[in-house]
């Protein structure tokens, strides 16, 4: 049985989750008016993850007994002022997700719930890759530039992408 606690605070990541994916998919239709189809499709993929990140936690909560609280989700941007400027805010968004699943972690450990505890270390373990492929994008930014051959080769290599639902992978 999950405490009230525990359930509202996996609400509010489920919140946060479904959040991600918005500000995502709000990204990747921003980058197909810009005709960048690589980073399009790299912030599409990325929308579906955080959707089944969303739905991991939804799952796990009515498997321990929980009500599920679906919250507002709050409209993300529409705009950005570059792909760099776009990038840096995908890291800085992943450090707020990293931080909100480290906190989860804690009431997680304040309400002695061992098993919230274990599946919530494959999110741990799933925000050390988010925040490394964000900051990837990011220097490889730094290093060719906002315009020109480098930018559009980056766009190529992030066409490339595929979705994996990571979170079947228990």
């Amino acid at each position: 049985m999950v405490t009230k606690k525990m359930e509202e605070a996996m609400n509010n990541q489920i919140n946060e989750e479904m959040f991600s994916a918005y500000l995502y998919q709000s990204m990747s239709a921003f980058c197909e008016t810009k005709n960048m189809e690589g980073f399009a499709n790299w912030t599409a993929i990325q929308a579906k993850e955080e959707m089944s990140h969303a739905m991991k936690i939804y799952r796990f909560v009515l498997e321990k007994g929980g009500n599920i609280n679906l919250q507002a989700i709050k409209a993300p941007k529409v705009e950005w002022e570059s792909m760099a400027k776009m990038s840096e805010e995908i890291l800085g968004h992943e450090r707020h997700i990293t931080k909100c699943i480290d906190d989860l972690l804690e009431v997680a450990r304040e309400e002695k719930d061992n098993a919230t505890q274990n599946m919530l270390q494959w999110f741990v373990d799933e925000q050390v890759e988010e925040e490394s492929n964000a900051d990837a994008i990011v220097q490889k930014l730094k290093m060719i530039g906002e315009f020109g051959a480098g930018l559009f080769m980056l766009d190529n290599e992030l066409k490339q992408r595929v979705f994996v639902d990571s979170t079947q992978n228990k």
